[in-house]
């Protein structure tokens, strides 16, 4: 396989990147060298070429070499456009054209076209649509950040800026034209991306960026490290409040200093690092990192943080794992104040190195604190928050040593050998179609955790026995939202649904023919709508005793999910049905409790797809462990209860038409199947 990666944006290299260069040579060029480096890894790539914008002059003349040799299957290649001068993404548009022109008349130079192409940001998904439409190779789009998020970040004075405006117009399109979507995190799937009116979640796959984190796991202090951060400290022995990034207004360093200068009690504990790119002169910043420094030196002269505060000109991507160490071994923190971080690899760095995080609770730390259990989030707009965070975590050594073990999770969970194999097994799929069952006769839906999932053996002996299912159409039912099943099923390499119930029943997704992406089931969400008052059943639940919100991702438009006992449950089925409003209360696991349409559940969703296969009961299989498939199993004649499975269902008086197998797991609905199947084979 050939893959061709367009990025046009920032300052791009095959090794030393200066990042903060421009405003725009940020993170995603790393993440793009770090992919095409594990991607390389993979037998079954032949080449892989980076197509970026060749330019002269400032900054420097490496950018205006036309070929640069990374590794025996990586090339970057620097393709002229219209200006031959550096260009920041706001004037990025008007390269597109040529661009294109460029990369169409290089491509046809090659001994064999790409298979694949791969845009990053919206203006690589321009260029890759100008690509498809002229040489017929489709692309896959990564946005890194969103022009929705920042317009939301700037507020009201945002409305009127064309620039933004035309960012999000090549952000629609390319929605609209990728043949799939990669985003990081489930923020940016489920949150960022549904701003946008192209927006459908069935498009759009997870797949966490991996780190090199080896070297930060084991990095040391060096001692010109030391030096150059310990000359604006009066007590460089304190604990470091340690931040990274690039002096731009979304990395929101500004309200960091803040929260360290309104807290005297930070103050006292701590000093504020802050290493904010790279610069020699702050008037020759580009973009609006001059500002964004202007604004640090300002607050730090308001609060009079002489002496508590370092902020050095210059650091190496050498001195990175240093940086880190220098924290640690203070009793120190990371803190990441952006207003969004689409993903957040200086976190898993931090992490790896030891350090505890306080993190903005938008994008993707999100997922990695709540996959590594390594610090807190705040909201990046409150720094009083900021500061709270900070002094809870270096006030409770438990604490601190829980976020420290939990960043040691790290490595094996944000892995880039993981990440390329997945990003390969979709691309290779969407090269070679395997499309979904047109006319199956059977129908097999499950739930994922505890029944399909929870015993690796039971699910490779699954997917050897699913493999052998001509006929049989396989689906998926659970309580988790389709990307976050979607992420589940395939790090644990599970066969391919051909029908996704997802949010406990409130949305269904089907396969599209490229046997790929999921298209959302229109017809079920105009029946699960119809007379559901969201806004009202939240109001009237406020304030009820023992019921406490899950987190944001998992509340959906069809789906209010909290925690609580078996107790809260009655109490909000009571309240509901007191004030007239029509809502399914499910129950399970004795804590999950989510509120649904009333039409809403798995048993109810599985009976449509029944129904849009046109099959009889008897070709329908169900198979779940716990309460929140209750409704799945009681209406359904053919239901499988695996051995594993909790809420005493086996004791349920709905059930008990039910097959209890002796098998756990996957392994559970094999045997459930073959049970039926036998009872069906002696009727006829």
């Amino acid at each position: 396989m050939f893959i061709l990666h367009v990025a046009l944006q920032g300052c791009l290299r095959g090794g030393a990147v200066v990042f903060g260069l421009t405003a725009d040579t940020g993170g995603h060029i790393r993440y793009l060298l770090d992919l095409v480096a594990a991607s390389s890894q993979d037998a079954g790539i032949d080449r892989i070429v980076i197509a970026t914008r060749l330019f002269h002059g400032t900054p420097g003349p490496d950018y205006a070499v036309p070929e640069e040799p990374i590794s025996d299957k990586v090339t970057l290649v620097r393709l002229a456009s219209a200006s031959s001068d550096y260009r920041s993404k706001e004037e990025m548009h008007a390269e597109v054209g040529s661009f294109a022109e460029n990369l169409i008349a290089w491509i046809a130079a090659q001994p064999r076209a790409p298979d694949l192409i791969h845009a990053h940001y919206a203006d690589a998904a321009c260029v890759a649509g100008l690509v498809e439409d002229a040489l017929g190779i489709p692309f896959v789009f990564t946005a890194h950040s969103l022009g929705q998020v920042k317009k939301a970040m700037l507020g009201p004075g945002a409305e009127g800026s064309p620039d933004l405006a035309r960012r999000i117009a090549a952000e629609e399109g390319a929605l609209t034209r990728a043949s799939l979507v990669i985003a990081s995190s489930r923020d940016e799937a489920e949150v960022q991306y549904a701003g946008y009116a192209a927006y459908e979640p069935g498009r759009i796959r997870i797949l966490p960026p991996g780190s090199d984190l080896a070297r930060f796991a084991s990095a040391e202090s060096l001692p010109h490290v030391e030096a150059t951060i310990d000359r604006f400290l009066h007590d460089p022995g304190k604990p470091a409040l340690l931040a990274l990034a690039r002096p731009v207004a979304r990395k929101n360093l500004g309200a960091l200093v803040r929260a360290y200068g309104e807290s005297p009690a930070l103050q006292a504990r701590t000093n504020l690092v802050l290493m904010a790119g790279t610069r020699q002169d702050i008037d020759a910043l580009d973009g609006d990192m001059a500002d964004t420094m202007r604004e640090i030196l300002v607050l730090i002269d308001r609060y009079d943080l002489y002496g508590r505060v370092a902020y050095p000109k210059t650091h190496g991507p050498e001195d990175v794992p240093a940086l880190y160490a220098y924290a640690r071994e203070r009793g120190g923190l990371f803190v990441n104040p952006a207003l969004n971080e689409p993903f957040g690899l200086t976190l898993l760095e931090a992490s790896a190195a030891g350090l505890p995080l306080v993190a903005t609770d938008s994008g993707g730390p999100n997922d990695i604190v709540e996959t590594c259990g390594n610090g807190l989030l705040v909201d990046p707009r409150d720094p009083g928050a900021i500061a709270a965070a900070c002094l809870r975590i270096l006030d409770d050594p438990d604490l601190y040593a829980g976020c420290v073990a939990g960043g040691a999770r790290a490595a094996g969970a944000y892995d880039w050998d993981r990440h390329a194999a997945r990003y390969h097994d979709l691309l290779r799929a969407l090269l070679a179609p395997d499309p979904p069952l047109s006319a199956p006769r059977q129908l097999l839906v499950c739930d994922i955790d505890n029944t399909l999932v929870g015993c690796e053996a039971a699910l490779g002996i699954f997917r050897r026995w699913r493999s052998r299912q001509a006929a049989l159409a396989f689906g998926v039912a659970t309580g988790r939202s389709f990307h976050s099943a979607m992420a589940i099923l395939e790090q644990q390499a599970s066969p391919r649904p051909q029908v996704m119930i997802t949010s406990v029943g409130s949305e269904i997704y089907h396969l599209d023919p490229n046997g790929v992406t999921y298209t959302a089931d229109a017809a079920w969400r105009a029946t699960v709508s119809a007379g559901w008052d969201r806004a009202g059943v939240l109001a009237r639940l406020a304030g009820l005793d023992g019921l406490v919100p899950q987190g944001p991702l998992e509340q959906r438009g069809h789906k209010l999910s909290y925690f609580g006992d078996a107790a809260t449950a009655e109490r909000v089925r009571t309240r509901l049905a007191r004030s007239g409003r029509r809502a399914n209360v499910i129950h399970s696991h004795g804590r999950y409790l989510d509120i649904l349409p009333e039409a809403a559940s798995k048993g109810t969703a599985v009976g449509h797809v029944r129904a849009l296969y046109g099959l009889p009961e008897r070709a329908v299989f169900v198979a779940g462990d716990s309460g929140n498939d209750v409704e799945m199993l009681r209406t359904r004649a053919q239901a499988i209860i695996v051995a594993n499975y909790s809420d005493d269902l086996a004791s349920n008086g709905a059930l008990q038409h039910s097959y209890v197998a002796r098998a756990s797991h996957a392994r559970g609905i094999i045997e459930g199947v073959g049970h039926f199947r036998r009872m069906l084979a002696d009727a006829g």
